[in-house]
């Protein structure tokens, strides 16, 4: 029992902490400054003039390395109580192929291993994403994924319409301007370095057109080219706006709403991995329904709500 008690504290120390537990926020601190001297000390090996301390950075970084390996360990230790609903081992597994799994994994993986391979070292940046969050529930991260999971049928159409648009500039590029410039518009394809820069309104001014069909057609492609560009960019603004608010408004540290509302599930969330039973008990929530992956199920007693679950709540008074 005592073991117990003493790994669901380790568990609660190396989980993004609450603003009052003391111990957890001081760990949170403590990984972000060795992350991001790790990083520094990347960055300084790169500088030839500073040759004579690269012996003290290799042992800096190699300190950090240990660390990231016991965090790694313990992560995998403790990978039970992150996945409660899981056996020991099902649950260690669960958390080995996780996303943060893998980051962790990678992080330490290419010091060992992969020395030559500097892009996967630099997947270590990727941890400070989880040590920083927009409120004590849920991160930026986090809610810019769900958007774009969300969004995803909406940009993918509008990526595909980007795709039309400059595969169909390339060609038209290449019948004016092969004739006068054979050597930069070869064929249809040799344009489509020119028609990505020009829609995406980067205009690095490498290639260009000459004639006056050409530069006709390079300004109403251009023209097109802020309207493709600026679909997705409002897709994806509208959405997290739209989810910011109203997570924000219906934030489980704001459980005292009068009217029907939806709850978002998050990690950490005081209603995730419990049973509707508890929530209308301990958080005087009334859940109607539980939408989980396209999913409407109806809300029994004993069912357990996840992470990522959309509730239709409402707060009750109960009488004790």
């Amino acid at each position: 029992m005592k073991s117990k008690k003493i790994k669901k504290r380790v568990f609660d120390i190396i989980q993004i902490g609450e603003k009052e537990d003391l111990p957890s926020r001081i760990f949170d601190i403590g990984i972000a400054v060795v992350i991001l001297l790790n990083i520094l000390c990347m960055f300084l090996d790169t500088f030839e003039s500073l040759a004579y301390i690269r012996p003290i950075l290799h042992n800096v970084e190699m300190v950090t390395i240990v660390i990231f390996c016991v965090e790694y360990i313990v992560r995998i230790w403790t990978a039970d109580l992150l996945y409660p609903q899981k056996t020991a081992m099902r649950a260690r597994i669960r958390f080995l192929y996780s996303y943060e799994g893998i980051v962790d994994l990678l992080t330490v993986l290419p010091f060992f291993f992969l020395s030559g391979f500097v892009v996967f070292r630099m997947l270590r940046v990727v941890r400070i994403l989880h040590l920083f969050r927009i409120n004590s529930q849920y991160d930026s991260f986090r809610v810019i994924t769900t958007v774009l999971y969300e969004k995803r049928n909406q940009l993918l159409s509008s990526i595909f319409i980007i795709i039309v648009l400059m595969l169909g500039s390339s060609l038209c590029m290449y019948s004016a301007e092969n004739a006068v410039q054979p050597e930069l518009f070869a064929n249809a394809f040799s344009g489509i370095w020119w028609s990505v820069s020009t829609v995406l309104t980067v205009g690095y001014g490498d290639i260009y057109p000459v004639t006056v069909l050409g530069k006709c057609m390079a300004i109403c492609i251009a023209f097109l080219g802020v309207g493709a560009v600026a679909i997705p960019t409002g897709i994806i603004s509208a959405g997290f706006v739209e989810r910011y608010t109203r997570e924000t408004a219906l934030s489980t540290e704001h459980l005292d709403v009068e009217e029907i509302g939806e709850v978002v599930i998050t990690a950490g969330s005081p209603c995730c991995d419990r049973c509707i039973a508890d929530i209308y008990k301990e958080l005087n929530l009334k859940v109607y329904l539980v939408f989980r992956d396209n999913m409407s199920i109806i809300a029994t007693n004993d069912l357990i709500v996840r992470e990522n679950d959309l509730m239709i709540v409402q707060a009750v008074n109960i009488k004790k």
